[in-house]
């Protein structure tokens, strides 16, 4: 329902004058300002010039990079990460987005570290020395502005750590199940850590798990569909498709309901259950009728994809109905 061709239709039953028309929409709040505005704005645009002014010095390196020499970068990186963490600790009011802007000052820093000095680490370990060096602030502000940042710079890293133990190649083969493993119990425990059961402990809030589920499940589940393609009977598979049925039980108790994970989750074990199901059917196909099973397939998908948002909207319903009665 949209009030405002509510407020019209009415103005049109009653043949309302302008006058009468402009005095509805005052009592209707529609010559207001929202109230929300007035307390979001300031903070989102404060987030935005932060995350704006810490890529902004990274670039105003690179363009006076020979003129600047290494003194002056390292003393320009490091003066940026001191001043923002000093904002962030005298000035409350701007204390998240000057946190943000050291967040990011670090990462430009290491990052820098690593391409003057040549040090031979692995991309993996910037990510992870990064995301370890941020967890104080994090921990410190408990916002979400920090926390999903955080939630990328650590998914990046293990996602770089399974392609560095995987022979520096996006593969999925029998002989990369350990590291696939291992990866993926990084990445659940990451989620975890930014589940809503320790929020009390991080002050993470929905965003922040989002984020880290979101790049969960595209990790698990992109790596089993590859695998699906060369062998139905590959662990990673099976084991992807596991762990996404048991997020699914996860998302839908009342203690962790969260629509959002429940849909990604769910829209993943969809993939990789029609990618078995299509696997099945084209197997020891020679010559035979294609379009018979590409259709076949569609069906399957459509059909799995109808029950599985119909049985989430249901879900959703009694979950609203209980919060309700609560």
């Amino acid at each position: 329902m949209n009030l405002r061709l509510d407020l019209y239709d009415l103005a049109a039953r009653h043949r309302l004058d302008a006058a009468a028309i402009r005095r509805l929409q005052e009592l209707a709040g529609f010559a207001a300002e929202p109230p929300a505005v007035a307390h979001w704005l300031p903070r989102v645009i404060a987030v935005l010039a932060a995350a704006l002014a810490g890529f902004g010095i990274i670039l105003w390196i690179a363009a006076n990079w020979e003129t600047l020499g290494r003194v002056g970068r390292f003393a320009l990186l490091q003066g940026a990460v001191l001043a923002a963490g000093l904002g962030a600790l005298l000035r409350p009011a701007a204390r998240t987005p000057l946190a943000l802007l050291a967040m990011l000052g670090i990462g430009g820093l290491f990052a820098y570290f690593g391409q003057t000095y040549q040090t031979g680490a692995d991309p993996w370990q910037l990510f992870a020395l990064w995301a370890v060096l941020a967890l104080p602030l994090c921990l410190a502000l408990r916002s979400d502005v920090l926390w999903a940042p955080w939630a990328l710079l650590a998914m990046t890293g293990v996602s770089l750590w399974t392609y560095a133990h995987t022979g520096h190649r996006w593969r999925v083969g029998p002989e990369d199940l350990r590291a696939h493993g291992l990866g993926w119990i990084a990445a659940v425990l990451v989620t975890a850590f930014l589940a809503p059961a320790l929020a009390r402990f991080t002050g993470a809030g929905a965003w922040a798990m989002r984020t880290a589920a979101t790049l969960a499940i595209i990790m698990i589940s992109s790596s089993a569909l590859v695998a699906s393609f060369g062998h139905l009977g590959a662990w990673q598979y099976w084991l992807g498709l596991i762990v996404l049925l048991v997020a699914i039980g996860l998302y839908t108790l009342p203690e962790t309901f969260d629509l959002y994970a429940l849909s990604a989750a769910a829209l993943g074990a969809n993939v990789l259950i029609v990618a078995g199901v299509a696997h099945l059917l084209f197997k020891g196909i020679r010559g035979g009728d294609w379009i018979g099973m590409l259709l076949m397939v569609g069906l399957i998908a459509a059909g799995l994809l109808a029950a599985t948002v119909s049985g989430i909207l249901r879900l959703a319903r009694a979950r609203a109905a209980q919060g309700g009665e609560a």
